[in-house]
C-alpha cells in the first residue's frame, strides 16, 4: 500500500506551489520514501500529485521497475549541451517546465546549489518551515509496521549474540576474558554485526559500553569490558532491502552488581512501566516523558526537566520515532507532539554517573488505536550468568 500523501497536497496549497522536490540520494529517508527507489548517486524526485523521477542513465532501468513514481526520466532526455552547474540547473529547468511546474516547495535542507540554479531560470523556490514529509513517515502503514516487526526479530536475534558472548565469558582480575583474551566492546560488536548480516541488516554504530563509557548514552565503548559493572548493549539495525529500522537497549552486568546499579535498573524497568502505561493516541511525546520523569524525580534522582543543567541522572529524553531514520519523529521528550495510532517508538529510560557508569533498557513500541503495543519480545535481566 502506498503511502498517503494528502498531506503533501494540502502543503503544496498552503504554499500555493506546484510541485515539492528533493535533490538527494536513495538513503535520505525522505528521497526513500517518496520516491520509492534507492541509488547511491543524489537524483531528482518531483511530486505535482503524482511523483515523477529524474535520474542517470545507470538508474533509468531500475528506477522504471522499482520506483513507485508514475514517470522515470533520463537526464539525457533534456540534457542537450548540459555539463557543469549551471547547465545542470537548465537541465532540471527543462524537466521541470515539461511538467508545468513553476514554482516549487523544498525541505529546509535542500541544497543551495540547486535552489540558486532553479532560481536564475525563473522557478519559484520556497524552503518549508517544518518537514512535512517527516510528519507522513511518522505514522506507519500496515506494510511499514510488517518490516518494522521484522527488523525488531533480527535486532533480537543480535541481542541473544551479545548476551552470549557476555555470559560465556570468565572474570579474571575484574575484567571479562573469553579464550584467554580480554572480552572487548569490539568483539562483542562483531558477534553482533555477524548476527545482523546473516539476517540482511546492517547494524549502524551498535553501542557496547562498559564502566565509565556507559556514562555517556551516545558512547559506542571500546576496549575491555568490566566485571561487576553494567555494560549497555544499544542494537538498532537497518534492513538492506527495505531500509527500516528497530531498536532496542538491555544492560547486562557479569559479575556482582553494585547496590546502586541494582536499585538503578529496578527504577529504570518501573520508569519504562510508567511511561507504557502513558502512551494512547491523544497523549503527547511530552505526556510520556514526564511520566518517567515523576518516577526518577520521585526516587531522589536528577532530571533535565528539574535541572537543565544536570551532567548525571536522567540526562536525554524518554524516546523517539523510528522508521527509515532510527532517530524520527515523534519526540518523546520536551514539547513532544500528540501520539497517533501508526506511530512506532522507542521507550529508553536510563540513568548515568561517571562513578557508577550507566544503566538503560528499551524496547520498541507500536501505538494502536486503544493504547500501544509492545514489539519486543526479550527479557530485561541484569544479571547474566
Amino acid at each position: 500500500m502506498d503511502p498517503d500523501f494528502s498531506a503533501l497536497d494540502e502543503t503544496l496549497t498552503e504554499y500555493e506551489t506546484e510541485g515539492y522536490l528533493l535533490d538527494a540520494d536513495g538513503e535520505d529517508p525522505d528521497q526513500r520514501y517518496l520516491s520509492g527507489f534507492v541509488a547511491p548517486d543524489p537524483f531528482i524526485t518531483l511530486y505535482d500529485g503524482d511523483t515523477h523521477l529524474l535520474v542517470s542513465a545507470l538508474e533509468y532501468g531500475r528506477a522504471k521497475t522499482e520506483s513507485r513514481a508514475a514517470t522515470v526520466s533520463r537526464h539525457a532526455d533534456y540534457a542537450e549541451d548540459a555539463g557543469g552547474r549551471e547547465a545542470n540547473a537548465e537541465l532540471l529547468g527543462r524537466f521541470l517546465d515539461d511538467h508545468g511546474i513553476s514554482s516549487l516547495l523544498v525541505p529546509p535542507r535542500f541544497p543551495v546549489g540547486t535552489a540558486d540554479g532553479l532560481r536564475e531560470q525563473g522557478i519559484d523556490v520556497t524552503a518549508e518551515e517544518d518537514g512535512v514529509l517527516l510528519d507522513i513517515r511518522a505514522v506507519k502503514t500496515d506494510e511499514e509496521i510488517h518490516m518494522v516487526r521484522e527488523a525488531q526479530q533480527v535486532n533480537e536475534r543480535a541481542m541473544v549474540a551479545a548476551e552470549n558472548a557476555i555470559r560465556e565469558a570468565d572474570i579474571e582480575d575484574g575484567r571479562l576474558v573469553a579464550d584467554g583474551e580480554p572480552l572487548t566492546s569490539e568483539r562483542v560488536k562483531t558477534a553482533v554485526e555477524t548476527t545482523l548480516l546473516q539476517h540482511g541488516y546492517t547494524s549502524g554504530e551498535t553501542i557496547v559500553a562498559g564502566g565509565v563509557d556507559a556514562a555517556d548514552p551516545h558512547n559506542d565503548g571500546n576496549g575491555p569490558l568490566p566485571a561487576g559493572e553494567p555494560i549497555i548493549v544499544d542494537i538498532f539495525p537497518k534492513s538492506t532491502s527495505t531500509g527500516y529500522h528497530a531498536d532496542m537497549t538491555r544492560t547486562f552486568v557479569k559479575g556482582e552488581p553494585s547496590e546502586r546499579v541494582e536499585a538503578w535498573y529496578d527504577l529504570s524497568e518501573e520508569a519504562l512501566e510508567a511511561a507504557l502505561d502513558a502512551v494512547e493516541p491523544g497523549a503527547t511525546g511530552e505526556d510520556v516523558h514526564d511520566a518517567v520523569c515523576d518516577v526518577y524525580e520521585d526516587a531522589g534522582e536528577p532530571t533535565l526537566r528539574e535541572d537543565p543543567e544536570t551532567e548525571t541522572g536522567f540526562i536525554h529524553g524518554t524516546g523517539h520515532g523510528v522508521g527509515l531514520a532510527v532517530h524520527e519523529l515523534p519526540s518523546l521528550s520536551f514539547e513532544g507532539g500528540e501520539l497517533e495510532a501508526g506511530n512506532v517508538i522507542t521507550i529508553e529510560p536510563g540513568l548515568y554517573d561517571p562513578d557508577v557508569g550507566g544503566v538503560r533498557v528499551e524496547d520498541f513500541v507500536l501505538v494502536t488505536d486503544d493504547g500501544y503495543e509492545n514489539l519486543t519480545d526479550y527479557p530485561k535481566r541484569l544479571r547474566v550468568e
